[in-house]
């Protein structure tokens, strides 16, 4: 089945030529969920050309979003649009080669088409080209810290820090059994791994906020880490497990022979839901909405996220930008605490993965 993408681009310079950038959303065509955003200053440069950099930018992104993808480029830039819609001529020397990079680029979708947009249907592209070209013209944001990652990631920008923390132990991950939506609560060593993390992460300056999973486990164990930190606990639905459907509670072995050929073709396609649950491909969607929803809250910040092995590890695949084999491949302990860096250009760190050095 082909994937279906949107395409939202922009670009301007202050001047005309003048301090130069541009953003790019590239967005699910069915759900609207941004998938990617890119933004860059460029220097010194036109509004065309501006605007052609953040087209090429969106089409790069989506390329690696989903190849031969079915892409709906939308622009308020009426000559771009008309330019790679083939009805007005490229005469400008400038816009030649930036026309001829876009079309090859356009060839590899299985199809792509071009739409004028008014301006402000096109606010989240023109917000992130807005942003590069302040940053270009050395305009600092309120917020501002120009912290940067190593050199050698590119980042740029101030990061959302998230640390990832599994519940600790309960009943049912001792047993070894699906342990989604069902409510238990944790075992006396789950008690001591959450209290136990709370120590270990009370000695990291300036968190802003804990939040967990709204289920009884990750309640019990970011309340630990909120009274440990000394601030409120707060929710996200974003981040609860997967709903296992008729599996929860029971053993891998019990599942399989259950639904042998269903839980076979699970184990091998995330798109693959349990009876009367969902899908790792839904989880992921749903995990990606709230970590942009905890990034439009406390970007530039360090928070704590208590949640599951999925959430977790949905994250920890955001952040590397990895395919979903990732999920099968990686193991997390209860009470381990990984690290994830979200930067606002776009690009992520991993800094830490299931380190339960604290558990002692």
């Amino acid at each position: 089945m082909i994937r279906r993408l949107v395409v939202e681009a922009d670009g301007g310079s202050r001047g005309n030529p003048g301090p130069a950038g541009y953003g790019a959303v590239v967005r699910d065509a069915a759900t609207g969920e941004v998938l990617a955003e890119v933004s860059e200053s460029i220097g010194r440069a036109t509004n065309n050309v501006a605007e052609y950099s953040g087209l090429i930018a969106g089409l790069r992104a989506a390329a690696a979003t989903a190849r031969g993808a079915d892409v709906e480029v939308r622009m308020d830039s009426k000559l771009v649009v008309e330019q790679m819609s083939g009805r007005w001529q490229v005469k400008h020397p400038a816009m030649q080669p930036l026309n001829a990079e876009a079309k090859q680029l356009a060839a590899g979708f299985a199809r792509i088409t071009y739409e004028w947009i008014p301006r402000e249907r096109n606010k989240h592209a023109d917000r992130l080209a807005n942003e590069a070209m302040d940053e270009q013209a050395g305009i600092e944001k309120p917020k501002a810290a120009k912290a940067t990652a190593p050199g050698w990631t590119g980042a740029q920008g101030t990061p959302t820090r998230f640390l990832l923390l599994r519940h600790g132990q309960t009943p049912l991950t001792v047993e070894r059994r699906y342990s989604g939506r069902g409510e238990i609560s944790l075992s006396e060593l789950g008690e001591q791994q959450a209290a136990a993390a709370a120590a270990r992460l009370a000695k990291v300056p300036d968190i802003a906020a804990v939040v967990a999973s709204p289920l009884t486990r990750t309640m019990q164990t970011g309340r630990a880490v909120a009274d440990a930190v000394g601030i409120e606990l707060t929710t996200h639905d974003g981040l609860i497990e997967t709903d296992f459907g008729d599996w929860e509670g029971r053993t891998f072995r019990e599942a399989a022979e259950r639904d042998p050929e269903l839980h076979r073709s699970w184990l091998a396609d995330t798109s693959v839901a349990p009876p009367g649950g969902e899908s790792f491909d839904v989880v992921h969607r749903r995990v990606r909405r709230g970590r942009d929803d905890l990034i439009s809250r406390y970007g530039g910040a360090t928070i704590v996220v208590v949640s599951h092995v999925t959430p977790i590890k949905s994250l920890l695949r955001m952040a590397l930008d990895a395919g979903p084999s990732l999920l099968y491949r990686l193991h997390l302990d209860t009470a381990s605490l990984s690290i994830a860096e979200f930067y606002p250009d776009g690009n992520a760190s991993v800094r830490l993965v299931n380190d339960t050095s604290h558990l002692g």
